[in-house]
């Protein structure tokens, strides 16, 4: 599969099998993840590869509004994806390089979760990028760092659903030329 046809072809998959992903695949997906640009190569994204039921019933039960948790529990892992706080859009001496200030945070892990759904795309497996939770129960629960914080959840597994391509806007709403 080609770059092009990669990325006009994956889709947001929310209905999974419940077969298990080996941990060298999982570990392969993260490895091209960690490509993605960042600013000032500080590469801050990390990535919590969250297996057992436990801590995904939890999730699933107390942190997730129904429609993701109806998603979590079907799929055989959730990815959460947190970044180093602090690094992103700064210079060395704590100020803003930017107007942006710390948003290039987000950036950074937007462009890291593409990446990793991009390249599981590519070996056949489903991925739906998730931002509705609870950001400090899931935080708690997981035990992040001070230093760190959730941007992500990522559910993924082989797909059991093959969704249409939905409707895309025109270059013409989408480009201006000046």
């Amino acid at each position: 599969m080609n770059t092009i046809e990669c990325i006009k072809t994956r889709r947001s998959i929310r209905k999974f099998k419940p077969d298990s992903i080996d941990h060298s695949l999982l570990d392969s997906l993260i490895s091209v993840a960690s490509y993605s640009p960042s600013w000032k190569n500080t590469q801050i994204t990390r990535y919590i590869v969250i297996e057992d039921s436990s801590i995904l019933n939890a999730i699933i039960n107390d942190y997730t509004p129904e429609f993701n948790s109806n998603i979590i529990r079907q799929a055989p892992v959730l990815i959460a994806v947190t970044f180093v706080k602090g690094r992103c859009g700064f210079e060395r001496d704590g100020s803003f390089s930017t107007k942006k200030g710390d948003h290039w945070q987000m950036f950074d892990v937007g462009a890291a979760c593409q990446t990793l759904c991009l390249a599981a795309h590519e070996k056949r497996l489903g991925t739906v990028i998730m931002g509705i939770w609870d950001e400090d129960g899931i935080t708690e629960l997981l035990k992040l760092p001070q230093d760190q914080e959730l941007g992500a959840l990522i559910a993924i597994g082989w797909p059991d659903i093959d969704p249409a391509t939905p409707k895309r806007k025109s270059i013409n709403e989408l480009r201006t030329y000046l």
